[in-house]
């Protein structure tokens, strides 16, 4: 038997948790059988015609004095805890013992739910065996106050002549009566330890507790029988609920249910009280005092046990119930802006389409057309900034739906109605935390959303006009443009522009405030960054300006910076962060919060598997864009059969006169001056493209040193500048331009040279950059986006030359690694892609050349000023 005991005992400890969430979801199904019980036992009809018959005030004082009736009981729970060892504190008890008791007062079974439920309440600071120990002691006491209740009946009937009526039922009084004493002579005669803990004055706090427990109980059925009406001596009812209630103690049916009723309609019945409004008074008596404290108790029980499982799931059911209170939020903003507006603009059309007309009592109601136009307008701005998720945007929607809701109840205070929008509060109270952003910025599907519907709402307006203009107001015009006059259309028109106006500023104050994510350029930061830690691929072209930057710190050092682009809501990043490889992960993370916070989003454009597959792990997800080139310059030759033209070309040059060199910054202005005029002719006035690339700079280029090729003459024909990394062993360009003077091949003689003088120097590897959409959606089985840029890279040659790319850098690359496109869920792919094609193929002038055209239009304007002085003068 021991070893039986230990083996459970063990299984009990092994296996707690689960056995916890198992209790606490069996009470969960208990309370909706049990609800579901208690719904098939009241007749819906009576219980309507019955609340009918009693104003709004009498059901709400009903429905407190029912909650007051029940608190005795909450006296048992604060006794058990004064028997079992630790402190809790009083809500805890308070709430504890509401559920406790509202449960097993309309379910019975004894004590059995009851001691699960407060082992289940009180297991943290006690064992099984102490919880259990005492409640059996409490238990004793439930019925001491029914007791002495019984033994006031028999003296109000038998003293006092009260409820005489009911005197053939003095067994029943006498039976409960004798209870209090006997639990007295037992626990007082006996020397036990089992009452040891349970002294005179705790014993008496007991029974008084009990006492008014019973009290209350029959003071509220009596109370009912007053706001019914009943024209009856209440207190002759007193001996007849007592007697009722020992038989539904006897009968052990749950909450007395069926011997306390059936026993209470006959001896109604006796006194003159018609049978219907007898049930009437039970069925009040039941609803006020059993389901109502239930239903209270169920709510806390589901909230308490919500929180014990939301803690089991490390707080994932709260998470995805904020997140869908969210949505239902913002479809129903949505949904209301659109319904008032189409009410506002076309009442006509909107009441004769059956879908609306089905839908719109799930919406607010306001009568005026300006009125609705306004409400549409204010709830469709607040409900963008809600949908975003910013913070500022949730007390003014509270004001307007609290105003929208005291405006609809008016109008429509249907039962229904008001179930709806209590749902609808519940969304919002759970939607605050779900707000967590500062600002509202605008996507661009958020935009085509917005700039829809009111784009629509405008056309309306104008085509309207045009057909109720006088000049052809004779001719036949659509209905739906019809208005009842030319002031209807006015007024309501002005209440358009007015509604816009407000939108225009209810955007404006969602919009604010702004915090700069961009610390701007500062040259010695960004080298220290790339000394102490070493450069990437595009770590260089920082130095081109033309991109904002971000830089994470620890400790007041900077170590990781990101070089970006805003776009919309984007922030579009070049490639890899550069800086310490241990901080990577932290500097995104801290960058996602505080873009999050501003409403923006991160996308990384041309970024390593190795990242991709991290940033993968916080919600991104992530497209193949290409593959970057690599050449092992160490197995690099010009040796063999394979490198057979490519030493043919380099001896071709040789014998030309065209030498390969390095060129040191600073470039003194005719070195400027010539690698100038090699980039304007490679160009041939096409415009420069920055963001991946560099561009001709003159800071820029002083930045590290160029490659030239020079012709016999001394000219530079041809030029690229060197990328440095500082790590890996990699090296590269990005710059490479030739003038149209230059031979043929002269790209040839510049890789070889450089892939010469790279293995000379100690690198591994050359990086040759990127070919974009190679290798991309091959697979049949690849991403549907995938596929498309395949097709792209196909056929795509006339717009770019994306095989001639791959084809030409691929009889130097040795290893091609694939680059992709790492983005947050729940954006558009399309939107994306086009927002990085417009941040890359975007035009940008060089620091140098915006100067000379700062300093031509300053002298434009001054010969502006003194050709108007020389004219003014004229005049005089």
């Amino acid at each position: 038997m021991k070893a039986a005991w230990h083996r459970l005992t063990q299984f009990v400890k092994q296996h707690l948790t689960a056995l916890k969430v198992l209790f606490v979801l069996s009470v969960l199904v208990f309370v909706i059988i049990e609800l579901g019980r208690i719904s098939k036992d009241l007749n819906g009809e009576a219980v309507k015609a019955s609340l009918a018959s009693q104003g709004p005030l009498s059901l709400l004082l009903l429905t407190v004095l029912g909650i007051l009736a029940v608190t005795p009981m909450l006296n048992y729970d604060f006794t058990i805890t004064e028997l079992l060892p630790g402190e809790y504190k009083p809500w805890y008890i308070a709430k504890s013992g509401w559920i406790v008791n509202s449960f097993t007062n309309i379910a019975g079974f004894g004590g059995f739910l009851g001691a699960s439920l407060r082992a289940n309440f009180y297991h943290e600071k006690a064992t099984q065996k102490q919880i259990l120990l005492a409640i059996s002691k409490i238990a004793l006491f439930l019925l001491a106050g029914l007791s002495l209740w019984s033994l006031v009946s028999l003296v109000l009937i038998y003293g006092f002549g009260i409820g005489r009526a009911f005197s053939q039922y003095w067994i029943w009084l006498v039976g409960g009566a004798a209870y209090f004493p006997l639990l007295m002579i037992v626990s007082h005669v006996r020397d036990s330890a089992f009452f040891a803990d349970m002294p005179f004055k705790r014993e008496l706090r007991l029974t008084i507790g009990s006492f008014f427990e019973w009290g209350f109980a029959a003071g509220f059925f009596l109370l009912i029988g007053s706001f019914l009406g009943v024209k009856a001596d209440l207190a002759a009812i007193l001996p007849a609920f007592m007697v009722a209630n020992v038989l539904g103690v006897v009968s052990m049916v749950p909450g007395g249910l069926g011997s306390f009723d059936v026993f209470m309609i006959l001896a109604l019945g006796q006194i003159g009280i018609d049978s219907s409004l007898a049930v009437v008074w039970l069925l009040f008596y039941r609803l006020f005092y059993y389901v109502i404290p239930f239903i209270i108790g169920a709510v806390l029980f589901a909230q308490d046990a919500g929180k014990k499982l939301n803690a089991f799931l490390e707080g994932l059911p709260l998470q995805v119930l904020r997140k869908v209170a969210h949505t239902v939020l913002v479809v129903f903003l949505y949904f209301s802006g659109i319904m008032l507006l189409l009410r506002g603009i076309a009442p006509d059309l909107a009441f004769r389409n059956q879908v609306y007309v089905q839908l719109y009592p799930y919406t607010f109601f306001f009568l005026d057309r300006v009125t609705n136009i306004l409400m549409a307008f204010l709830i469709l701005g607040f409900g963008r900034g809600i949908a975003s998720k910013v913070k500022r945007a949730y007390w003014p929607t509270v004001i307007m739906l609290v105003v929208a809701i005291i405006a609809s109840i008016k109008e429509d205070s249907s039962l229904r109605f008001i179930i709806f929008l209590a749902i609808i509060v519940v969304a919002v109270v759970l939607t605050r935390q779900e707000l967590t952003r500062d600002r509202l910025d605008f996507s661009w599907g958020t935009r085509l959303i917005d700039w829809g519907i009111f784009g629509t709402t405008f056309l309306f307006y104008a085509i309207s006009g045009f057909y109720n203009a006088p000049a052809i107001h004779h001719k036949r015009i659509p209905e739906v443009f019809l208005f009842p006059s030319e002031r209807i259309w006015l007024t309501t028109l002005v209440g358009v522009l007015v509604a816009a106006a407000t939108l225009y500023l209810i955007y404006w104050y969602l919009s604010l405030p702004t915090t700069n994510l961009n610390d701007g350029f500062d040259a010695k930061r960004i080298a220290a960054v790339i000394n102490e830690f070493g450069g990437n691929e595009v770590s260089h072209l920082a130095y081109t300006r033309d991109k904002s930057i971000h830089f994470y710190r620890e400790d007041d050092h900077d170590q990781v910076f990101f070089l970006y682009r805003k776009k919309a809501d984007k922030l579009i990043i070049m490639g890899e962060p550069v800086g310490n490889p241990d901080k990577i992960v932290p500097a995104v993370v801290d960058l996602m919060t505080l873009a999050d916070k501003q409403n923006l989003s991160l996308v990384f454009y041309e970024i390593s598997e190795q990242l991709t597959m991290q940033l993968h792990e916080y919600g991104f997800d992530f497209l193949k864009f290409g593959e970057e080139g690599y050449v092992d310059v160490q197995a690099f030759t010009l040796a063999g059969t394979k490198r057979k033209g490519e030493r043919a070309l380099i001896h071709k040059f040789e014998r030309e006169g065209y030498t390969f060199s390095w060129l040191e910054p600073p470039f003194d202005e005719a070195t400027l001056a010539s690698l100038k005029a090699v980039s304007d002719s490679w160009l041939e006035g096409r415009p420069e493209k920055g963001f991946s690339l560099g561009f001709f700079d003159q800071f820029y280029l002083n930045q590290s040193p160029v490659a030239v090729v020079k012709n016999t003459d001394g000219q530079i024909v041809a030029f690229a500048n060197a990328m440095p990394m500082l790590k890996d062993q990699i090296t590269s360009i990005d710059l490479m331009r030739s003038s149209n003077d230059a031979p043929s091949g002269i790209m040839d003689e510049v890789f070889v040279n450089l892939f010469l003088e790279a293995q000379a120097a100690g690198y591994q590897r050359f990086d040759l950059g990127m070919a974009p959409l190679a290798n991309v959606g091959t697979s049949k089985f690849a991403f549907i986006e995938e596929r498309i840029f395949h097709l792209i890279y196909e056929y795509g040659y006339r717009f770019y030359g994306f095989q001639g790319l791959r084809s030409y850098k691929n009889k130097y690359v040795t290893e091609w690694l694939p680059k992709y496109v790492a983005y947050q869920r729940r954006h558009s792919l399309l939107f994306i892609m086009i927002q990085i094609m417009t941040v890359v193929n975007q035009k940008v002038m060089a620091k140098s050349q915006l100067g000379f055209f700062q300093q031509r239009l300053a002298k434009v304007s001054l010969s502006a000023l003194n050709l108007s002085s020389k004219k003014e003068d004229n005049n005089e």
